[in-house]
């Protein structure tokens, strides 16, 4: 039984040696200002301010893009949909994003009742800016309950330790990012990603569609099934629809690329942590007509799936 479309390769890339993590690397940063504190900034971001029974509220960031990041979207619409549920999880998220987001305006969260059954429980959430929906989504729930047990093993790739995270990356390259957005692209993220075989982000070789990253919150993250859920929703939009772009060598970083998010769903199959190592495993099964399609799957350092992935995204070039 196979887990994806390629095997992984399980070398240990070049760039790999001695580095420091993204919690070093902020320690650093908080020296000189004791004020930043990326989790709190992260909790306080998916800290919904509840204006009515269904109305929420939640803040935005720019991390670099154009647009709000759909994370962020994802997170705090699940968030927004469990402060109507008592006494049951989400198992799963179906969401579409209607409109590029404002990351300098609030965002809110209408939550529609659609279902309450005995084992599961339905909501319906559109994220509003502006007067108009910019996202969409239903979440189901469902109560605890034993039943059959299996799953697809785990590959086998080296571990996080010596490999180099996202930002450090960027940060090795910062002369070739935008002058506009460098600051905010290499600045820390509350999120910790170390890719498996990392791409060059400005002259990427064509590879297999697929690619393994491990990744955590950078600190610990209060004791919430429903909070740690949010966390990996936020951290299951990073790299996804990257893995369309690889056998074309292609990145988001280049001139003339187009990528943006259509839809974005999500399965939650057993117990994990946020803030301790995933294995974050994506294959790209195909791409067409300005749309590329991928896949993920979520495991625990022990080997257990936690959660599947799927998202469609806009893959263009900008016409001359």
């Amino acid at each position: 039984m196979t887990l994806q479309l390629c095997k992984p390769d399980t070398r240990v890339p070049a760039t790999a040696g001695k580095v420091s993590s993204e919690r070093e690397i902020e320690t650093d940063l908080r020296k000189g200002n004791p004020m930043t504190d990326l989790i709190e900034d992260l909790l306080h971001q998916l800290t919904l301010e509840r204006l009515e029974d269904n109305l929420f509220r939640g803040q935005s960031r720019d991390l670099g893009g154009k647009s709000v990041f759909g994370g962020q979207v994802l997170g705090q619409a699940l968030l927004a949909a469990n402060q109507t549920i008592e006494e049951r999880a989400s198992h799963s998220l179906h969401g579409y994003f209607l409109r590029p987001g404002d990351p300098q305006a609030p965002i809110i969260y209408d939550v529609e009742r659609i279902r309450d059954g005995r084992s599961f429980a339905t909501r319906r959430v559109v994220a509003i800016q502006h007067g108009r929906a910019i996202f969409n989504a239903t979440v189901s729930f469902q109560s605890a309950e034993d039943g059959f047990d299996h799953q697809l093993p785990m590959p086998e790739v080296p571990g996080p330790e010596g490999l180099r995270s996202v930002i450090e990356l960027r940060r090795q390259a910062a002369e070739l990012l935008p002058a506009e957005r460098r600051e905010i692209l290499t600045r820390g993220q509350p999120i910790e990603l170390r890719p498996v075989q990392p791409a060059d982000l400005f002259s990427p070789e064509r590879r297999e569609p697929c690619q393994q990253v491990w990744c955590r919150a950078i600190g610990t993250l209060p004791d919430s099934e429903a909070l740690h859920r949010a966390v990996l929703a936020y951290a299951s939009d990073f790299s996804l629809l990257m893995t369309a772009f690889l056998p074309h060598g292609l990145s988001f970083y280049q001139p003339g690329v187009i990528a943006a998010s259509i839809d974005h769903a999500m399965w939650f199959h057993r117990p994990f942590r946020a803030d301790e190592w995933l294995l974050y495993v994506m294959d790209s099964p195909s791409a067409s007509f300005g749309r590329g399609l991928a896949h993920g799957s979520i495991f625990a350092r022990d080997g257990r799936l936690v959660a599947s992935v799927a998202q469609e995204g806009v893959m263009r070039r900008r016409s001359a």
